[in-house]
């Protein structure tokens, strides 16, 4: 199995996609090689500043502490938990975790065992267990630290990171609602995780259903007229970076706090949860039978 770098520096790094695809060999993408650490940071570019969210260890030891907590479950068990943390940890902005390059270095030059530990697939007849290449270098909703990222961004509610933990505890919620512009109007977000808490679906084809539905019916109905969010204000993630000087590791036991923006307005989240249960209640659910249907 893909072990842990063997040199980790003091800092997080940039490393561009060219360089990165050198370094995804089949011998890492079967969990059969490690990443030639001391090469690969000769190739990297450094972060801007000397800011304390851009220290290595602290990403590096939350990596351990998931594959840790979730040892002998399945794997995807630690999304709900390492994404609210790493999301803490980095503080970023939108457009500094727009940049690939910081995601391909965490995969890469950080916890390359860790993506090789979660994202290694279920072979099929006569196949060899394997990372898929969009893990170490793709786009934002399959990295695999991107997409973490991105899901507690998004479906954070202000400062609580709770919905967070509801949306990535169902697969669907990462890997089919992260690809739709929709889910960045954060009224929508948190009506999708409303339906998950009350239960009005709960499986995987569930959600993939119901985020279809959604998703069709905003091309007819504006969800941000419909149901309003608050108008942004920086200044409280401004100053969340700003606290990272001296904020402490993210908590293991209970989850951090995020950036003390305004929640999105109960009331436009409410709206939307009552017109997404109409929309999924009509919605077709693979192996849901009609009401139509007879049972035998």
């Amino acid at each position: 199995m893909t072990d842990k770098p063997s040199h980790l520096p003091e800092r997080l790094a940039f490393l561009a996609d060219l360089n990165a695809a050198r370094y995804i060999t089949e011998g890492l993408l079967t969990g059969k090689e490690d990443v030639p650490a001391i090469a690969l940071n000769k190739v990297t570019e450094p972060l801007p500043g000397e800011e304390a969210r851009g220290a290595l260890q602290p990403v590096r030891d939350l990596v351990d502490d998931a594959m840790h907590a979730f040892d002998g479950e399945k794997a995807t068990a630690a999304d709900a938990w390492l994404a609210p943390r790493l999301h803490a940890s980095l503080r970023l902005t939108r457009r500094e975790a727009a940049d690939s390059r910081l995601w391909n270095y965490l995969a890469l030059g950080v916890a390359p065992d860790y993506v090789v530990w979660r994202h290694t697939t279920d072979p099929g007849k006569g196949e060899v267990p394997k990372v898929a290449v969009k893990r170490f270098r793709g786009i934002a909703d399959s990295q695999a630290f991107a997409r973490l990222w991105w899901a507690a961004e998004l479906y954070r509610n202000g400062s609580d990171y709770g919905p967070v933990v509801t949306a990535c505890g169902q697969q669907e919620m990462l890997n089919t609602a992260l690809r739709l512009s929709v889910i960045d109007h954060r009224p929508t977000a948190q009506a999708l995780v409303e339906l998950m808490v009350r239960g009005t679906v709960r499986t995987g084809r569930e959600v993939n259903a119901l985020v279809k539905a959604v998703n069709a019916s905003a091309a007819t109905i504006m969800y941000d007229v419909m149901a309003p969010d608050v108008e942004r204000d920086g200044r409280p993630l401004a100053q969340w970076i700003a606290d990272a000087e001296w904020a402490p590791a993210v908590p293991r036991r209970h989850l951090p706090e995020g950036p003390d923006e305004e929640r999105a307005p109960e009331e436009s989240v409410a709206t939307l949860a009552a017109h997404f249960a109409e929309l999924f209640a009509g919605a077709p659910v693979r192996g849901r039978k009609s009401e139509g249907d007879e049972v035998e």
